[in-house]
Parts: structure tokens; C-alpha cells; sequence
């Protein structure tokens, strides 16, 4: 049995010692050849590679979604039909319409389309009971019909004998009738067979056409031109399929249960500009919010950009209104600004509008600038200083309007208002933005002199534009005294200049005109923001942002400017003011502004500068020489050991107004604060200290003077 068994197994490399070696047993390893694929299989894999293939060539997908979508044509459009007839039949359209209107709250609606159900019911019961005795009206009929015709052949056919003298003559029309009704069953069974096979394939088509006129098929299956609907006119059917898809449950649910399919949610699509516009009432559930939180799918469900559709908060309760633009119009420039086109335009600041740009609906957007501060903001290089110059411009061809301007970006954007601006500040460093508080400061004191003035005085406007007004606002430096001209608190000078003149300039025709860039509590303080009148976006980058640009308002009713396009949407802004017209319940406007370049810029400059006598411009803030704070409170003392506060601030008042006019009690107490001449109280009264304040000065050393320039 052992001499049968074959032993397999590998040669050793190295010769085996001789000595110790032994046959192999029958425990040695034993090797097998590697195992073949079974025939069966290998033809089972192939097989599979083949089908699959098949299944996902592109040409069996092309020739199933044919499949699907004629086959479903036919689907849907016998359930169509059916519909159409079951709702021929029953009451059930006015159901749907009087459901839809109690959704929509129109009780009235509910009550006519009740009434209009109640007489299709009595007047279909009455159809009914009118079947009860058809058929004796039909018998009836028919025998008054027989004896009818059989008269009128006979009395024919007697007419005929008369004529010809033939009595057979009489017989002639009953038999031309006979023979009428013969012909007519031969043709019947000749065309009842082809027809009866023909028919029922007529029928098919016929629901096919209707269901592929309704494109009731699902949406993968049908083909490209059908799916791309890119641009597509907008229809109450598109509209409420937009809706139906954003994916808010109550919605779909509510659209579904409307027999309109949502129809009566729609008023009328109305065209406006560049696109179409429609209110939408939304049913009960579904919040206004909720859709404009989805604005982007909304733009992609009606084959628009994100851009080209706006969502804005009308009057009506739960109504939004829907501006859709045609597909690309908002790409395409505008025409050129008046103020280039009209070389004989003039400006009335007090009852004119400056014509900024158009509004989506393509109509011109004319903004009235009296007696408005205004605040422009965005990001940057998105036309934030040529849409503010613009408005300059226009006021500049009204020839009593005087102009103070800082631009803190300091790159000739506002140079050809040299020579007719009485200040023009250029510069982005500290000096510049220390000259421009002092420009609104000296607004601030041209104000209170008006604000003084008898009644009924009249004053020239005074606009102060400070384009780049962030850099002011982060500003580090301080004056002579500690006092940042940065910043947000009370004593920041540039920031308390623009608040007072935000409380009380416009009453006396002294107004600010504020241009920043990427708006942030820091760079631009609540306080500032929230008094301008007119506050204006171009793109930014988050909706906090659009909030501080425009105020919560604007945002909760649809404002977004967030949502413009960096680069692409240059030039384009959203307005909040009162200031120009807004669709009633708006809170804001889209306006997209014309352009003015430099060059031309300067065209209209030199076209108001020739309707002045000629104006001389300051490129700084001159207030004279100097004044040390310490030295003039000595000279107020005038010899007297002590002297009440009050005393003091006026005596430094009458001394210098432009130095010390503005000082208060925290003022004076500044400049004391650490020098061992501190304000103290005498007798309940708080004095200051002559011998106090004269060792001051006399251990001071020169170079420690301080100034009180303001």
C-alpha cells in the first residue's frame, strides 16, 4: 500500500548532511498546483461585465428614459382626462376653489364659490329628475318625427305626380329615402371594422398628447431642451412648482391640498423693468422669513441666478413680492449719467433729486439730498466713491452749495473739486485725518453760529464729505491734551463732531456725507451710523454687516446687500431712505448706479466751477498760532489767589473762542490733572489755586508746554 503513495517535496538548497539522512515520510509536505478557474465561471463573470455594460451604455439609458417618459405621457394624461371629467360631472372644482380661498382667509370668495356649487347641484338634480321622463319624450318624439317625415315625402312625391302626370311619381321621395338609409348601413359596415380597430390607438394618442402637452412625466426622463429651462418665460405654473420645491414642508403640503395646485396663491405677473414681478400670498404655517432664507433655491427652482431674483416684504400680511429678472439682463450696463449726456443740467439742493442710476425695473432712481445726512458703505473697489461722487457732482451745479471734502484714501479721486471745494483734504495718514476733525469740527462751530442766529435766517448749504471715513475712525494718534481723534467714545474727537453734527446740522442746512469701506463696529460706531438719513450698500460680505450698513429695517424687509456680487454687481446699491421712492411696503430699493469716471468727473467739476466767481481751496486747517492751556488759565487768574472754575472757563473763552470756546469743567480739569495745580474746593465751591499753578509753571521746563490748539 505504502509503495503506491507519491511523496512531493522541495529540494533543499544546501546538500543535507549524509549522514543523518532519512527517506521522507509519509508526514512530509505535499504541494498542490494552483486551483483553475471553473469554465462555468469564468462564462458567469464575462456574462455580468456584459450586462453591465449594456445597462449603463448611453444608449440604453437614452432609450429608457424615451421609454419611461411616453409611457408616463400616457399615464398622465389619462389621469388628466380623468380629472377634467370627474370635475365635469361633480362638484368637486368648486370645492377646491372654496377650500382654496378659506386657506387664502378671502371668506367672500368661499361664499361666492358655495353659491356657484349650490346651483350646479340643483341644477344637475334637476338633469336627473328630467331622465325619469326622457323616455316617454323620446317615444313621444320619435312618433311625432315619423309621422312628420312620412307626411312631408308623401306630400312631396304628390307635388312631383302633379308635375309630371305620373302617379308612380308619389312613391319616388319615400323610396329616396329608403334608399338613403341603405347606403348609410352598407358604408357603416364597411367603416365599423377599421374603425373599431383604429379607435382605441386614437384614444392613446390622444392622452399621450395630452399628457406630453402637460409634461407629465418624471423630470430625469424628460429630454434636454425640455429640462433646460434656462431663461424660460416665467408662468403661474413655474412660479408655484418653484415654490412647491424649496423644501418647506408646510408649503408643499399646502400647494398640494389647493385644487388650483396653488394657482390663487399668485396675483398677477406684472412686467417690471428688466423682469417680472408678483406677490405671492402665502398660506397659513409658512412664514415670510422662511422663503426669503431661501432665496438661493428659489433662483435655481426658476432657473435663474441667485442675483436675478429679489425677495421683498409688501404691505400685505404673509405676502412676499418676487422680482425675477430675465436671464442675463442684469449683466448688461446701463446708459450713461445725465450729468454727461445733459451738458446744460442744473442742481436745486433744496426741491431737486439727483438722478443716481435706475432701479430694477429699469426707471430712473432719483434721490433728494436735502436736508439728509448720508452714510455709503461696502467693499472694497466695488464703486463705493464714484457712486458717492456722483451725488457730488450734482449738488455741485447748484452754485450755493459750499463743499468741505477730506479724502483719506488720497489718491485724486476728489482732486477735481479743487477749485471748488473751500477745503479739500487728501491724504490716508495721521496728520490728514487729524486736518479732518479738524474740518468737522469747524463745521461744528459753523453750525451752533447758525443754530444762534435769529429766526427765520437763511443759510447756504454746507456739505462735509469725508470719503474713507474708517481710517478716521481707527486713528490712533492723539492731541496735545490725551484725546484720541479715533474711536467711539466721548472723547474721541472726530466721532463727537460727526454726532453733533448728525443731532443738529440739518436743521441749519449743515450736513455729512460719510463713505466706508467693509463696515465693522470698530470702523464704523453705531452711533454714526445710525444718524445718517440716506444709508446706502454696495456688496458686502455677511448679513451683520448689510445690518450695520442699513439697519435691521431694511434687512428683515428683504434688503441683501450680502447677496450682491463682489466684482460683478460693482456700482449696484441698495438704498434705505425716504429720500427716494420705494415700492410701498418696501423697506429699501436696488439701485444701480450710472458711472462717472475721473476724466469725466472733471467735465462736469469745470461745468460747475464756470457758474461760480471762483472759489480758493484749503488743503489744511489753519487755527492760528499755538496756545499753552497752563500759561492762558495764569493769565485769567489776573493776580487773584484763587477763582472759581466757571470764572475761569469764561475768561479762557473771552481770551480765545476757537481755543477755549468748546471747554467745559472736564476740560479744564485734564489739563490740571497731574500737575499739583488740581482744581479743589473753597468754601463748597470748587477754585483754582494761583500760587499753586505759578510753581507749576515756574518748575516747568520749556519744552514742557503744552497746546491747546483746537
Amino acid at each position: 500500500m505504502t509503495d503506491n503513495v507519491v511523496h512531493l517535496f522541495k529540494t533543499p538548497l544546501s546538500v543535507p548532511d549524509t549522514s543523518t539522512t532519512t527517506a521522507p515520510g509519509p508526514e512530509a509536505a505535499v504541494t498542490t498546483p494552483a486551483a483553475t478557474p471553473h469554465p462555468k465561471a469564468a462564462l458567469w463573470k464575462r456574462s455580468g461585465r456584459a450586462v453591465r455594460t449594456v445597462v449603463t451604455h448611453d444608449r440604453t439609458r437614452t432609450a429608457a428614459r424615451v421609454t419611461v417618459r411616453h409611457g408616463m405621457y400616457v399615464v398622465g394624461g389619462t389621469r388628466i382626462v380623468a380629472r377634467r371629467a370627474w370635475e365635469g360631472r361633480t362638484a368637486a372644482r368648486y370645492e377646491r376653489m372654496m377650500r382654496t380661498a378659506e386657506a387664502a382667509g378671502d371668506r367672500e370668495g368661499a361664499m361666492v364659490w358655495e353659491e356657484r356649487g349650490r346651483q350646479f347641484r340643483a341644477a344637475r338634480h334637476q338633469r336627473r329628475m328630467d331622465l325619469l321622463t326622457a323616455p316617454q319624450r323620446a317615444a313621444k318624439g320619435a312618433l311625432v318625427g315619423a309621422g312628420l317625415t312620412g307626411g312631408g315625402l308623401l306630400s312631396l312625391g304628390i307635388a312631383m305626380a302633379v308635375s309630371s302626370g305620373n302617379a308612380s311619381d308619389v312613391a319616388v321621395p319615400t323610396m329616396a329615402m329608403i334608399d338613403l338609409i341603405h347606403w348609410t348601413m352598407v358604408i357603416a359596415a364597411v367603416v365599423w371594422g377599421p374603425l373599431v380597430t383604429v379607435g382605441p390607438w386614437l384614444g392613446l394618442l390622444s392622452l399621450w398628447a395630452v399628457g406630453r402637452h402637460r409634461q407629465a412625466a418624471p423630470q430625469w426622463s424628460l429630454p434636454t431642451t425640455a429640462r433646460d429651462s434656462a431663461g424660460a418665460p416665467v408662468t403661474p405654473s413655474v412660479v408655484v412648482t418653484a415654490l412647491r420645491d424649496l423644501g418647506i414642508a408646510p408649503l408643499r403640503s399646502a400647494i398640494g391640498q389647493m385644487g388650483d395646485s396653488g394657482a390663487s396663491m399668485l396675483g398677477p405677473i406684472r412686467i417690471a423693468g428688466c423682469g417680472v414681478e408678483v406677490d405671492v400670498t402665502l398660506p397659513s404655517g409658512v412664514s415670510t422669513n422662511e422663503v426669503q432664507g431661501r432665496r438661493r433655491k428659489l433662483a435655481e427652482n426658476l432657473a435663474r441666478h441667485e442675483h436675478e431674483v429679489f425677495i421683498t416684504i409688501p404691505q400685505a400680511a404673509r405676502t412676499v413680492r418676487l422680482w425675477i429678472a430675465d436671464s442675463g439682463a442684469l449683466d448688461e450696463p446701463i446708459g450713461p449719467s445725465p450729468l454727461l449726456t445733459d451738458t446744460d443740467m442744473s442742481a436745486d439742493y433744496a426741491k431737486g433729486r439727483a438722478p443716481w442710476g435706475q432701479d430694477l425695473r429699469g426707471d430712473a432712481a432719483l434721490i433728494s439730498l436735502y436736508q439728509r445726512h448720508l452714510l455709503i458703505t461696502g467693499l472694497s473697489n466695488q464703486g463705493k466713491t464714484a457712486a458717492l461722487r456722483a451725488l457730488a457732482l450734482w449738488l455741485a451745479l447748484d452754485k450755493s452749495v459750499e463743499f468741505r471734502i477730506a479724502d483719506l484714501k488720497g489718491v485724486g479721486d476728489w482732486g477735481m473739486f479743487d477749485g471748488l471745494a473751500t477745503v479739500l483734504i487728501q491724504g490716508p495718514t495721521d496728520d490728514h485725518v487729524i486736518e479732518a476733525t479738524e474740518m468737522l469740527e469747524d463745521l461744528v462751530k459753523e453750525m451752533e453760529r447758525r443754530i444762534q442766529a435769529p429766526p427765520g435766517t437763511t443759510f447756504t448749504p454746507l456739505i462735509g464729505i469725508v470719503d474713507e471715513a474708517q481710517v478716521a475712525f481707527m486713528c490712533p494718534a492723539l492731541d496735545s491734551e490725551k484725546r484720541s481723534y479715533g474711536g467711539s467714545k466721548a472723547t474721541s474727537r472726530y466721532f463727537m463732531a460727526a454726532r453733533k453734527i448728525h443731532n443738529q446740522g440739518r436743521a441749519v442746512d449743515v450736513l455729512l456725507y460719510q463713505g466706508t469701506q467693509d463696515p465693522t463696529d470698530q470702523n464704523l460706531p453705531k452711533l454714526v451710523r445710525e444718524g445718517a438719513h440716506t444709508r446706502a450698500s454696495l456688496a458686502l460680505g455677511t448679513e451683520s454687516q448689510a445690518r450695520m450698513a442699513l439697519g435691521d429695517k431694511a434687512v428683515d424687509g428683504g434688503a441683501a446687500p450680502n447677496l450682491l456680487r463682489p466684482g460683478l454687481d460693482k456700482g449696484t446699491v441698495v438704498v434705505a431712505s425716504d429720500g427716494v421712492t420705494i415700492p410701498a411696503g418696501q423697506a429699501s430699493i436696488t439701485i444701480r448706479t450710472h458711472y462717472v469716471s475721473t476724466d469725466q468727473a472733471a467735465e462736469v467739476a469745470d461745468r460747475a466751477k464756470a457758474m461760480r466767481a471762483g472759489v480758493t481751496t484749503a488743503h489744511s486747517i489753519d487755527h492760528g498760532p499755538d496756545r499753552d492751556p497752563l500759561t492762558d488759565i495764569m493769565t485769567t487768574l489776573a493776580g487773584t489767589s484763587r477763582v472759581l472754575t466757571q470764572d475761569v472757563l469764561k475768561r479762557l473763552a473771552a481770551l480765545s473762542e476757537d481755543a477755549y470756546g468748546g471747554w467745559s469743567f472736564v476740560d479744564l480739569k485734564r489739563v490740571l490733572d497731574g500737575t499739583g495745580a488740581e482744581p479743589y474746593k473753597s468754601d463748597g465751591r470748587m477754585v483754582i489755586g494761583r500760587d499753586r499753578l505759578a510753581r507749576v509753571l515756574a518748575n516747568r521746563d520749556d519744552d514742557g508746554s503744552a497746546s491747546a490748539a483746537q
